[in-house]
């Protein structure tokens, strides 16, 4: 294939706006924002001592915002709405019940864990929210427990049937019928016993360790010559699936299951012979992951953050699950050892897991999934031979993740930095990679030729310490220079910087996104990502570099919005601009796109821009502490949350900047949500985009999120969503399903490997 003219690149980026803009015509008559669309599917009111937003124009007399952890619970009640939805494929349903749960275990080990420690540790103060740690836990549990309960309805009323009714059996041990008992039988002498530890517990065998969110089972055993109670735990080894399919590969198109954990109680006389197996019960465990040290005095980060690895595996336990009708006395020797009390423990009606269903949701079933989804190639890239560094001088391009493709963007961007002769150094910050992460490769190759390479690697990536440490290490052996930040903040920006030596001298290539360096959630999460040789940006990221492995105080970014040196102070000038553009009369509008919102100067800021007249949106997939639509203080506010098969991370900023067209205000995107960790405790890059094609492309997906009747949901003044209903019922594509169909005409290049779902 030849290698296209610049001049081509730019027709491919120009036909690129062109054609999202012709898909968005139908747009341009729909109503205004702010007469939302007829709703539905209402979260029930929080039943809390939170006072709820009145008519009242000042926010002196009452909370000024929502509280961060019942509005981050509001948006796993959004997930677990995904599984009540019949529009979305039965399996589909199911790996929404496990995200729920998948995300509701992090919460508790992130946030409740925290909670917990302050309450150790003697707060008791209250926080903006008027509540203290302890009144917080409270809330907590107040507004999980309906959650719970709705789940296990869910799952019993509505999925479990379903799933009957096309093949898949998830059978209770007594429905089990004989033939297939049997065979259980077999597989557990097999396969289960010779792994099972029996951990007693009396004078001569301490209390076990019991490992975080690992599956147990608790028992009462009873000695024949005596009356004592006597207490054994059973984990159920993690290389097991938790859910066994029994009979052969295909039993008449069926798929019969039982648990693990019903098979391991069916034969429990065979771990305790002559012993009486007096009683039975499941629980589950989930450990504190929020622990504290102190960075600044330490000599070795990497020994640091392996030590707060181990106290994470041995931290205090704040949360005991178990099973509807419990033993008494298996579950209160459990809290008398574990030291809890019964705001610690939750009875599920249903499963003690729903990650557990895994096995059943990644049946190849395609009739019961999502259409599989494969990347296209970015038009502007659609010649994957040629030269990027061409293209990318050729002008900047914008890729959107996962309609294009990150393999042949991001990553072919690196790989041929890597093998380019005329690359000298290639710069990249890494937060989370994932397994095998091929970038590492990459980086390791460039080293051995000899070109410098430069990783700055994120060791304290909650949950992902271990494998940062490790792709550290290898990195190092390599002879890449490898460091580790800013003691005292997390490296959480996305930017590569390639320095080429051109004909013309040497330039710089840079990306910049939204989203992290891994290929497989590129496949899953929205993310953006901006690739450019634009001087400005590029001699910003140089300067950033510089922060970031050196000692370099810089704090003159000319394009780059860089926390936490500039990036808050110039977002706080642009909204103000707005307001003060909105006082003289003139229109202000902001829209902005983010994971979260939480960050108390900013919502003050927005709150005061609403009252001089500016226009708010806001797409804000998760937290969100403000409170749109109160009288007086924030009716021009508008809130909604796009929640779908992929999981909105991208962050898109909008302000107006007092100009008729849209394309002629500003744009920026980066990795910063509008919360204070991002901006005062992190280091974040936002970059501008200026170029008038993406400019168009990003208007585009805002306009398409903004006007979304299937997958959005609006924001109230006291917390609570409702979920927007389509006009026409026979026409229910939401924001990602239209951002699909815009990007398959774009190319006939395909790519070939499926895209499976995502993970919230």
């Amino acid at each position: 294939m030849s290698k296209p003219s610049d001049s081509r690149n730019h027709n491919h980026r120009r036909s690129e706006g062109k054609i999202l803009a012709a898909e968005l015509a139908m747009l341009s008559a729909a109503e205004p924002l702010a007469s939302p669309a007829p709703a539905k599917s209402a979260t029930p009111p929080l039943n809390l001592e939170i006072p709820v937003p009145s008519v009242d124009p000042t926010l002196a007399t009452r909370p000024e915002f929502i509280n961060r952890e019942i509005s981050w619970l509001e948006f796993n009640r959004r997930v677990l709405h995904e599984a009540t939805d019949t529009r979305n494929p039965l399996l589909e349903r199911v790996k929404f019940l496990e995200i729920f749960t998948s995300n509701l275990d992090e919460f508790v080990m992130k946030r409740v864990g925290g909670l917990r420690r302050q309450i150790t540790a003697g707060v008791v103060g209250q926080t903006s929210n008027g509540l203290t740690p302890q009144q917080q836990l409270m809330a907590i549990r107040q507004a999980v427990l309906p959650m719970l309960q709705q789940q296990a309805e869910i799952f019993a009323k509505s999925i479990r049937p379903a799933l009957s009714q096309n093949g898949i059996q998830l059978l209770e041990w007594i429905d089990v019928p004989t033939e297939q008992r049997e065979a259980a039988r077999k597989f557990f002498r097999a396969s289960i016993f010779p792994i099972l530890t029996p951990l007693a517990v009396d004078p001569g065998h301490p209390f076990p360790f019991i490992s975080n969110l690992s599956d147990s089972l608790g028992v009462i055993l009873s000695h024949p010559n005596h009356d004592e109670r006597l207490f054994a735990r059973i984990k159920v080894p993690e290389t097991l699936p938790r859910w066994i399919r029994l009979g052969s590969a295909d039993t008449g198109g069926q798929f019969i299951f039982v648990r693990v954990l019903d098979i391991v109680k069916a034969n429990l006389q065979d771990l305790f012979p002559e012993m009486t197996v007096v009683a039975v019960m499941p629980f589950r465990l989930t450990r504190n992951a929020d622990i504290e040290r102190d960075d600044e005095d330490a000599e070795d980060l990497i020994e640091l953050v392996e030590e707060e690895l181990r106290a994470r595996r041995f931290a205090k336990v704040v949360r005991l699950e178990h099973g509807p009708n419990p033993n008494p006395w298996i579950l209160k020797f459990l809290m008398q050892e574990l030291g809890l009390n019964d705001l610690d423990v939750f009875e599920l009606a249903g499963e003690l897991d729903y990650g557990d269903l895994r096995t059943v949701s990644d049946l190849s079933l395609p009739k019961l999934r999502f259409e599989p989804w494969t990347p296209v190639l970015p038009p502007s890239m659609a010649d994957d031979e040629g030269d990027i560094f061409s293209l990318i001088r050729a002008g900047d391009i914008l890729v959107h993740h996962p309609y294009e493709s990150f393999n042949h963007s991001v990553q072919r961007f690196v790989e041929a930095a890597a093998a380019d002769p005329k690359v000298l150094a290639i710069k990249m910050t890494v937060y989370r990679t994932g397994d095998d992460s091929p970038f590492i490769h990459t980086l390791i190759r460039a080293a051995e030729e000899r070109k410098q390479v430069v990783c700055l690697v994120e060791l304290k990536a909650r949950f992902d310490e271990e494998r940062n440490i490790l792709l550290a290490q290898a990195l190092e052996k390599a002879g890449v220079h490898v460091v580790y930040g800013i003691m005292g903040l997390k490296t959480h920006t996305k930017t590569t910087l390639v320095v080429r030596q051109d004909p013309d001298g040497i330039r710089c290539y840079a990306h910049v996104g939204t989203g992290n360096y891994n290929v497989g959630t590129a496949k899953l999460y929205t993310d953006l990502g901006l690739f450019t040789c634009d001087p400005g940006i590029t001699e910003d990221l140089v300067g950033l570099f510089h922060y970031l492995t050196g000692r370099s105080l810089k704090k003159d970014y000319r394009k780059l919005l860089v926390a936490p040196v500039t990036m808050k102070h110039r977002f706080l000038e642009m909204i103000e601009r707005e307001t003060t553009l909105a006082n003289a009369g003139r229109p202000g509008r902001i829209i902005a796109k983010m994971n979260s919102l939480a960050d108390n100067e900013i919502s003050h800021a927005l709150y005061t821009a609403s009252q001089a007249g500016v226009d708010i949106d806001l797409i804000v997939r998760g937290v969100c502490t403000l409170r749109p639509g109160v009288p007086g203080v924030s009716e021009r506010i508008r809130v909604i949350s796009v929640i779908g098969r992929f999981l909105e991370h991208s962050r898109i900023f909008y302000f107006q900047n007092g100009a008729q067209n849209p394309l002629d205000a500003e744009y920026y995107i980066g990795s910063a949500d509008w919360m204070y960790r991002n901006l005062e405790a992190r280091v974040e890059a936002v970059v501008p985009i200026e170029d008038h094609v993406q400019r168009e492309k990003l208007w585009g997906i805002l306009q398409i999120m903004l006007h979304d009747r299937r997958q959005a949901w609006e924001m109230h003044a006291d917390g609570t969503y409702v979920q927007r209903i389509p006009d026409d019922p026979e026409n229910q594509i939401g924001t990602q399903q239209m951002l699909m169909d815009i990007a398959r005409p774009r190319t006939a290049l395909r790519l070939t490997t499926p895209t499976p779902f995502v993970q919230v």
